[in-house]
């Protein structure tokens, strides 16, 4: 007997004539994630914004994780719609979208379904699916601008996944924001080939310390390991995707985490209010900013200076105003081409980013991976 069947069984032994006019039934919403909802990563950011909903009048939640990117997905979200009633599902891992979320969709006209970074095409999918995402290019630069004063070889090092638009934006803006506050400052880049693979992640992080580097970051699942062996190896960490700073309280600097409580608690309050994204009255694509509080700058660590925080703090205000603008031109790629020219600048929303495919001068290492 799995656990939906003893609850089931548990409910139906306990079951009592009513006294009163019973509440209405809460909304039911499902969660999957792809790895452990403790991974101090990517999944763990995603149990933390479903576990906001807590308490929430008429809303209840429920998740699965370590649900792999194949039909065991369909099987979990299939059970979380049959066995626990939800009418709203959250697959919040990339590769839990094609096919698998699409022909939940279509097995399941009557659910809502939402997916975190999918790639929406309204001529083919589902109209009950819709697409969330963050964008987290000025976070990043954030947090670039503290590796920046805080290297003094003026040498960073990335461990990222794979080469993909996402990752590269972070790598760029992360460097943007370095060069931004020290012009001399480089990032070198070493890509592992998937989201988690943490000996290959240690490695290439002692790798890169071996070579002179004294600031580390990652773009992976869950850049633990990363911050972890900055910390072991007595240089600086910046984080990813989650708050990291407990893995290395000496060095740890700030980090770019992701806050999906403000995209759940959003999307509840509207499901809660009899709203759909089938008929179009919940958007069909939602997405958010720094301003929008769809992410945010880790806190500091000790060792981040008072003008350092200053001047972090005042780049953060002019981000947030509208004076800052992270991707402008004249701007070259690593090798030596126009990533943007001279007069023309890109708000963090626009789509031509989001087809990136170059690294920006100051940094070594190749987008093709």
């Amino acid at each position: 007997m799995n656990r939906r069947q003893f609850g089931a069984t548990l409910t139906s032994s306990l079951a009592v004539p009513a006294l009163a006019k019973s509440a209405p039934a809460p909304v039911v919403l499902g969660f999957i994630y792809n790895g452990p909802k403790n991974d101090l990563g990517y999944n763990q950011s995603h149990a933390d914004g479903k576990a906001s909903l807590a308490g929430m009048p008429g809303i209840k939640a429920v998740e699965e994780s370590s649900v792999p990117e194949t039909v065991v997905a369909e099987e979990s979200m299939r059970d979380m719609i049959h066995q626990d009633g939800a009418s709203v599902v959250f697959a919040t891992s990339f590769g839990h979208f094609d096919p698998f979320t699409i022909e939940m969709a279509r097995e399941n006209p009557g659910v809502q379904f939402f997916h975190c970074g999918g790639l929406y095409d309204e001529r083919n999918h589902p109209k009950n699916i819709g697409i969330y995402f963050g964008f987290i290019d000025e976070v990043e630069y954030l947090s670039g601008m503290l590796a920046g004063l805080a290297t003094r070889t003026g040498k960073i090092g990335f461990v990222a996944a794979k080469p993909i638009p996402q990752v590269l934006r972070n790598i760029n803006s992360f460097t943007l924001g370095a060069r931004s506050v020290n012009p001399r400052a480089t990032t070198k880049v070493v890509f592992t080939g998937d989201w988690v693979l943490p000996v290959r992640e240690a490695e290439a992080s002692s790798s890169l310390v071996d070579q002179g580097i004294d600031v580390l970051t990652g773009h992976t699942g869950s850049p633990r390991v990363i911050v972890q062996t900055a910390e072991r190896r007595g240089v600086f960490g910046c984080g990813y995707q989650f708050n990291q700073i407990q893995m290395a309280p000496h060095g740890f600097l700030s980090g770019a985490e992701w806050h999906w409580g403000t995209v759940y608690q959003r999307i509840a309050e509207l499901v809660r209010e009899g709203k759909s994204v089938t008929n179009g009255t919940i958007p069909r694509r939602l997405t958010g900013t720094l301003k929008d509080e769809f992410c945010r700058l880790s806190p500091f660590g000790p060792s981040v200076t008072a003008s350092s925080r200053t001047r972090v703090a005042e780049a953060k205000a002019a981000i947030l105003n509208g004076t800052l603008d992270i991707w402008k031109g004249p701007l070259k790629t690593n090798e030596g081409g126009v990533a943007i020219p001279a007069g023309k600048v890109l708000k963090i929303e626009d789509v031509e980013l989001d087809k990136m495919n170059y690294l920006v001068e100051g940094v070594e290492g190749t987008a093709r991976g």
